[in-house]
């Protein structure tokens, strides 16, 4: 096996020699026998963006069994690259000599130690992992003021643990020097950091607390805030509770930039890994399953948020194996596993799972097989991935990047229909559009899902961005917070911005806009359904009509005009914006009633005629289809702009029902017309090793897929 080990405890290959091993393998026929390549010391080792990550959550009991050896062979056999695996903060699984720092009472002496050397000698890397977000009982007995204390006097505590407070010396002290403990004692690649941040529950028994009142927190906001009290409710319509976010926003990136200090004053080459965005160089990120609808498509939506939002980053999207903190023995369906390490390949991530424990003697073994098999493909063709530019024309802004509620539903629907489609699109955060103008101009559509708020830097960008030349759609109670644009983007007013729509009518009268109301007079409404003034518009479209009488069926009937119209549209001189005030995304992503999600696909061949150049196909809706430029992944193309071709990758979801995963049928047949600006020399299939038969006439690659089974990447090679 190849070392690619970037500590510089360990010998490399000499770049010339890597050279002339690149050129045979990329000369090679089939161009299919990929391995993993050595980086040069010159790059940091995560740049590569080629991770096949695992990760040990390991109970204290298990440090007392767990074998370094079979732990590597588990990995060997799993293709992985990289390990995570417990160091520190609730407890120390190494032998601790600071007196704040409880010790696992089950370690073994070495285990540590003898896990990161095993691996570094089979070029596996070791990321070592910290959860500063709760401490031992008898760390607590010593100083209970170093806690998190709710408003009515409580402690967060599970079983020894007690949660800590942020700014309290256990965080601003302790946490760096058991950081900078384990760094001393062993040759690490990278520092995890799980559950930063601020808490407000008890997430292991769905328990909320609310704001800490911890003195220390008391005495830090009041500075920051010019002598404010800590809010004790959260409540978007206080002041006070707008700059304890901000304060909470503060704080947390601090505590992360002096990690940043700490560990690259140590070693460079050591990488930083948690949720949050600043002072990072790996940005985790959490596939899980915990609510109704299950949302199938959530790899793709993870790394593309993260991915286009922090361009400077690497993602990684961990596949959380356990259904929920209350299920830990129980893994989710291998099916749905399945999707989410396809979609983090397609969207430019490595893989990653997480699981409780090692492998040995796992109380849900179904997803072994999985892993097994496409962290193995990932290996195969590992130069073909990690290496992407986005062919994406139109881009959907993501209300943070852990949306909920409302605004994740809003989100969701308007991405499943787009998926459904197969239109392309990337995912940019709220928050990061005034730091992406630039990039966001490239764009000829930009949707906003009810992104109610924006700061003024990303409002002001926007606008820009708009009269630049993009088009803009937006819906339900999107920049409700800034009346102001609304009227100056959309030429509207609000009415009533949350009107209970159930039983309204809405109807598609301009059959030139849209298309694909041939056959129907009146769409029926539920949730919200904004009642605003188009006055400003150049155009108002979908006519709103009442309930009328729903029943019985002797009496029905007498919907009449409301006066208002679902869709507001303002001419620009280079864009047009529309606006429709309506919870249309939510009532697909619930309902999935075909007519909804085709107002908005006709609203976007309106404002974008050419959305559908650039992929033509009969492929099913529930194949999700991935078009990306590629550079062939190595240290010789690294931050070169170098076109090797596209990679089409189809992630078949026939098996997601809503509400389980089944294995998908396969899909026969399924042709493609794609927009190649090259003659391609070669198509091929990364499932089957074929060549795939194609035409190719003024820009388009034509070419047919004969079957579809779970996965396939079909690489038009420039």
């Amino acid at each position: 096996m190849v070392q690619f080990q970037t500590n510089a405890h360990f010998q490399r290959q000499s770049l010339p020699i890597l050279t002339i091993v690149l050129v045979l393998f990329f000369l090679s026929p089939n161009h299919v026998k990929a391995q993993s390549v050595d980086w040069p010391d010159s790059i940091p080792w995560w740049k590569a963006n080629n991770l096949r990550v695992i990760q040990t959550n390991l109970p204290a009991y298990e440090a007392a069994t767990l074998d370094p050896d079979s732990l590597l062979a588990d990995l060997i056999h799993f293709s992985a690259n990289t390990l995570i695996i417990n160091a520190g903060g609730i407890m120390a699984f190494y032998p601790t000599k600071l007196e704040y720092h409880y010790t696992n009472p089950y370690m073994k002496e070495n285990m540590l130690g003898d896990v990161i050397e095993k691996c570094h000698e089979n070029g596996i890397r070791v990321i070592v992992r910290f959860d500063f977000s709760r401490a031992h009982k008898s760390v607590f007995e010593k100083h209970p003021d170093w806690f998190y204390i709710s408003p009515q006097g409580e402690h967060i505590t599970n079983e020894d643990l007690y949660t800590i407070s942020i700014n309290a010396p256990y965080e601003q002290e302790q946490l760096f020097n058991i950081v900078e403990e384990v760094i001393d004692l062993y040759p690490i690649d990278g520092v995890f950091i799980n559950m930063p941040g601020y808490q407000t529950r008890n997430p292991y028994i769905g328990k909320y607390y609310g704001i800490d009142q911890n003195p220390y927190d008391k005495k830090r906001f009041a500075e920051y805030s010019g002598g404010l009290s800590l809010p004790l409710d959260e409540d978007r319509n206080d002041p006070v509770f707008r700059k304890y976010e901000e304060f909470k926003k503060f704080t947390a990136d601090d505590l992360i930039r002096r990690l940043n200090e700490l560990v690259k004053s140590k070693n460079e080459q050591i990488a930083i890994c948690t949720y949050s965005e600043d002072h990072v160089d790996i940005i985790r990120h959490e596939s899980q399953t915990n609510t109704l609808p299950y949302w199938p498509y959530n790899a793709s939506d993870n790394v593309s948020n993260t991915k286009h939002s922090y361009p400077d980053h690497i993602v990684s999207n961990a596949s959380i194996q356990q259904i929920s903190f209350q299920s830990r023995y129980n893994a989710v369906e291998p099916a749905e596993v399945v999707i989410r390490l396809y979609e983090n390949i397609a969207n430019g991530s490595g893989l990653d799972l997480s699981l409780m424990g090692d492998f040995r003697d796992y109380e849900d073994e179904r997803n072994f097989d999985v892993f097994q098999r496409i962290y193995a493909h990932h290996k195969k063709y590992e130069p073909y991935f990690g290496n992407y530019t986005s062919t994406a024309q139109i881009a959907v802004i993501a209300p943070g990047s852990w949306p909920s509620g409302d605004a994740a539903q809003e989100y969701r629907g308007i991405q499943l229909m787009l998926k459904e489609a197969h239109i392309q699109y990337d995912i940019i955060e709220n928050s990061q559009i005034g730091d992406l103008e630039e990039s966001l101009k490239k764009y000829r559509l930009i949707i906003l899902p009810e992104i109610v708020n924006l700061d003024g830097g990303s409002l002001e960008a926007l606008e820009r961005i708009c009269k630049n030349g993009t088009n803009i759609i937006a819906t339900n109670r999107s920049l409700t917070d800034h009346p102001e644009t609304i009227w100056e983007m959309f030429g509207a007013k609000i009415k009533n911005m949350d009107h209970d729509g159930a039983g309204f009518y809405l109807q598609p009268e301009n059959k030139e806009l849209f298309t694909r109301f041939r056959q129907q007079q009146l769409l029926f409404w539920k949730f919200n359904l904004g009642l605003y003034d188009f006055s400003g518009s150049d155009e108002s479209q979908l006519p709103i009509f009442t309930p009328g009488v729903p029943g019985p069926p002797e009496i029905i009937g007498g919907h009449e005009p409301t006066g208002y119209y679902a869709v507001g549209i303002k001419n620009h001189n280079k864009s047009k914006a529309v606006l429709m005030p309506i919870n249309l995304g939510k009532l697909y992503f619930l309902h999935g009633y075909e007519q909804h999600k085709n107002i908005l696909l006709d609203l976007v061949d309106y404002v974008f005629p050419e959305v559908n150049q650039l992929i033509q196909t009969n492929a099913h809706p529930r194949v999700e289809v991935i078009l990306q430029h590629f550079a062939l992944n190595s240290p010789e193309n690294f931050g070169k702009e170098i076109n090797d071709g596209m990679i089409l990758h189809l992630v078949n979801l026939t098996g997601s029902s809503g509400n389980t995963y089944f294995n998908p049928l396969p899909v026969f047949e399924t042709t493609f017309d794609v927009k190649v600006d090259f003659k391609p020399k070669r198509i091929w299939s990364m499932v089957n090793e074929k060549d795939i038969p194609f035409k190719y006439q003024n820009g388009r690659a034509n070419f047919n897929v004969e079957r579809l089974d779970e996965f396939d990447g079909i690489v038009v090679e420039r």
